[in-house]
């Protein structure tokens, strides 16, 4: 359903303004999705399309499904050797198109979401988005050494030149990485997804604390230690290879708390599997870790299996396999959070306010 504008055909009278419905209006669309923060739900009215690559077509019907609309219709597929075909089977002409695709490896996934932004743009869409659950590569983030690239910059510099108008990634390793795209960036958090999960272990400045696993996450612990209202410890981490970490010191007190290591993300899951047993080492009572990515790569399940943790609760920014689940994982979804979002987006209105607690 679209908004219509009553026009009088001859004459000097001027067209009617169009009429304001629902709690939202920005000249193209009013209302968007269930999740009520401050404007009036109602039918959605879009001029956008969502499509979903094939790194995570579960979240993408999530996402699809609270905003009130159906996945568009997009045609992926390899050719035999390999290569990667993209065609859009239904007209994007002056529409919004949002791109869902997460750009862990293998690399094809990033590769496929270059492909459908360059169709998206060369089909004529007014603006192409690119919606990045989990942004890969998102940890070379710099130059730690001689002779290494910057890949971070270099995946943004390649969506740029693919035609992308907007990008909207989540838990970013490192939020300076918003600086390497020279468009709108949008840097969501998942601890809103996560937060009412959280409360439920109903923990407080007594009995709980939050430990952040490195001084990298301790931003975002600290974040979640004062929403919780509980303490917050510190972990010293040293790492003398790539995906390999020991603790040198701990700093604060866990003896007889519940302990909750935040992380934004699960590799190999060195870092989260150190930190449990240094919380438990240090008179902790139990271990719950909360993570937003769960690459579980190499010994991941394993490890986490065999460590001193209570509960793994993670989100659905990447698909994990069926031979990846185990009784203590948890998958909480994130669909809602970017539902809302690119409702706000298309409608103009504030990102910020969905962060406050």
């Amino acid at each position: 359903m679209h908004l219509t504008v009553n026009q009088t055909v001859g004459g000097s009278s001027p067209p009617a303004p169009a009429k304001k419905i629902g709690g939202s209006f920005n000249g193209r669309t009013h209302g968007f999705g269930p999740w009520n923060r401050g404007s009036t739900p109602c039918p959605p009215a879009y001029f956008m399309k969502v499509f979903s690559g094939r790194s995570n077509i579960e979240l993408s019907k999530g996402i699809a499904n609270y905003l009130g609309i159906p996945l568009g219709k997009v045609n992926i597929h390899n050719f035999s050797d390999g290569e990667i075909h993209v065609s859009f089977d239904e007209n994007i002409r002056n529409e919004d198109v949002y791109i869902i695709q997460s750009t862990n490896p293998p690399a094809d996934n990033f590769l496929e979401l270059l492909l459908m932004l360059d169709a998206a743009r060369r089909a004529s869409a007014a603006n192409v988005i690119a919606v990045i659950p989990y942004f890969g590569y998102g940890r070379q983030d710099r130059k730690d050494r001689p002779r290494v690239p910057i890949s971070a910059r270099l995946m943004l510099d390649m969506i740029e030149a693919a035609g992308v108008s907007r990008i909207i990634c989540m838990d970013l390793h490192t939020a300076q990485i918003q600086g390497f795209a020279n468009v709108p960036f949008d840097h969501l958090y998942s601890r809103i997804a996560l937060f009412d999960r959280l409360k439920s272990i109903k923990l407080n400045e007594k009995n709980g604390v939050v430990l952040s696993p490195d001084v990298g996450s301790a931003k975002m612990s600290q974040a979640y230690a004062k929403s919780l209202g509980v303490g917050f410890a510190l972990i010293d981490k040293r790492r003398p290879k790539a995906n390999k970490a020991e603790v040198v010191n701990l700093v604060g007190d866990l003896k007889n708390k519940h302990v909750l290591i935040i992380d934004d993300m699960i590799d190999t899951a060195g870092t989260i599997c150190n930190a449990a047993q240094s919380a438990i080492d240090n008179g902790a009572i139990d271990v719950t870790c909360v993570a937003t990515h769960p690459i579980l790569s190499g010994p991941a399940i394993e490890r986490l299996k065999s460590a001193p943790i209570e509960k793994i609760i993670v989100c659905n920014t990447l698909v994990v396999p069926e031979n990846k689940k185990f009784n203590k994982l948890e998958l909480v979804s994130v669909a809602k959070v970017f539902g809302e979002s690119i409702g706000r987006i298309d409608s103009g209105h504030s990102l910020s306010s969905m962060f406050h607690f």
